[in-house]
């Protein structure tokens, strides 16, 4: 019997281009400098509100069901939609919504250095946004547009990496063994899943969280005695 042929088409060529790119922006080896920001959960661990698996399950559930996780992938979705002109005012309001310095200074941070690092790649929006002060959802956003990456698996590529960074900075504050951390990033899939199903058709005036003690954790953090992470 003859050996089955596999035929690769150009459009197979071109999905598979924009999913290697969109794994390479969100791997944890893209320079955004992500493995400084704890996004709060460095004082939620001091304070006892994050001691073992199940407690950081639901802490970072509820960061991302009603707390940064929804807000963010609503603006990613914005900013992927955006015409040029409309990205600073984007930029603005994705800004002023960061709670406190330090969340400001955690989506700036990695959004600006984002942009920097995904202008290798090229494209129109991501060189309008060059130097400036960009929240990291937009940037994300803007960049899957640019190379016609669906805003779906953005959205979901942004979600599973922004739960896999808190995983990774409560593996090491807690502890927790990386096995323990894989089971934690496991029961978050389903609800990344959902949470790309809901924003779909949110628009801006969605945006908004009740995630009040995540919120206090980060003002708290900006006065935390010992501290290993930026947020």
């Amino acid at each position: 019997m003859p050996k089955a042929i596999t035929i690769v088409t150009t459009t197979d060529n071109e999905a598979l281009l924009r999913l290697i790119r969109l794994l390479t922006w969100l791997s944890p080896g893209f320079p955004t400098g992500g493995f400084a920001f704890s996004h709060g959960l460095e004082w939620s661990v001091e304070a006892g509100d994050v001691v073992d698996e199940a407690t950081l399950a639901d802490w970072v559930a509820d960061v991302l069901r009603y707390g940064t996780g929804r807000s963010d992938t609503i603006l990613l979705r914005h900013a992927y939609a955006a015409d040029l002109d409309d990205l600073p005012a984007l930029c603005a309001l994705g800004t002023a919504l960061g709670f406190g310095r330090e969340r400001r200074l955690e989506t700036c941070a990695q959004g600006s250095a984002f942009i920097r690092a995904g202008n290798v790649w090229g494209g129109p929006r991501v060189a309008a946004l060059l130097d400036k002060e960009v929240p990291y959802p937009i940037a994300v956003g803007a960049i899957a547009a640019d190379h016609r990456i669906g805003s779906d698996q953005a959205a979901a590529a942004y979600l599973e990496a922004f739960a896999a960074s808190l995983v990774s900075a409560a593996v090491r504050l807690v502890p927790l063994g990386q096995t323990g951390g894989l089971r934690v990033r496991a029961t978050l899939e389903r609800r990344i899943a959902e949470l790309v199903e809901q924003t779909r058709a949110a628009g801006l005036d969605d945006l908004g969280g009740a995630c009040f003690r995540s919120d206090i954790a980060a003002l708290r953090h900006e006065t935390q005695g010992t501290r290993l992470f930026r947020t």
